[in-house]
């Protein structure tokens, strides 16, 4: 991919998703770690039907840091995994409260050592919280679209952020990733792209298409 054909992209996405954000619902950090911990292998319209329950009866880390474990499950049932995601939401906010003085950290060093973090929810919580430029969230729109349009031929998210990261500018790189995902729910479908729909259809070498 050269970077004029990036910024091409950049700009057709900027044009065609003029409002890029996240589509799950939040008003501060700590809220987004457990939204995007319940996002595993659920919809973000699920997600924000559970959370309103969950965070009015544990509007805070501290709350949660107290709860047990089969309370959480109660509330997070319907996003699946429960147990596991409840089990992290729980270990998180105590190290939250233990560790940080119950604020979500802004480095991914720490972001990483709480429980159920990984790069990809670390890079959320960086670009949409903080506002850290060069932030690249690869979840799996990400990865289809990216390698469709001819960034990369990977599969490893990790790999696919650092190359992400190098040819994207770094104050459009947070935006770039949630337009990836608008555009694979609204055009770039896994199973069945609308390539005639596409705003990007001259540009895209469409590999694995």
């Amino acid at each position: 991919m050269d970077l004029k054909t990036s910024n091409e992209i950049i700009a057709r996405l900027e044009r065609e998703y003029p409002i890029a954000e996240c589509t799950l619902d939040y008003n501060e950090a700590y809220h987004l770690l457990v939204s995007v911990r319940l996002a595993a292998q659920c919809t973000d319209a699920r997600v924000n039907m559970v959370t309103p329950a969950l965070f009015e009866k544990y509007p805070t880390p501290y709350e949660m840091a107290e709860a047990s474990v089969e309370d959480v499950e109660g509330y997070i049932k319907s996003t699946g995994f429960y147990h596991g995601k409840a089990r992290d939401i729980v270990a998180a906010a105590q190290m939250l409260v233990r560790d940080f003085d119950g604020k979500v950290p802004d480095n991914m060093d720490d972001l990483l050592k709480l429980p159920g973090v990984g790069r990809k929810s670390a890079n959320l919580i960086l670009g949409d919280v903080y506002g850290v430029p060069g932030s690249v969230v690869v979840d799996t729109h990400c990865i289809r679209l990216t390698r469709r349009l001819g960034y990369h031929t990977l599969k490893e998210p990790e790999k696919i952020e650092y190359i992400l990261r190098d040819i994207l500018p770094a104050d459009k790189a947070n935006d770039f990733c949630h337009r990836m995902v608008m555009h694979g729910r609204a055009v770039c479908d896994a199973r069945k792209p609308n390539c005639e729909g596409c705003c990007l259809n001259d540009i895209c070498p469409k590999i694995g298409a």
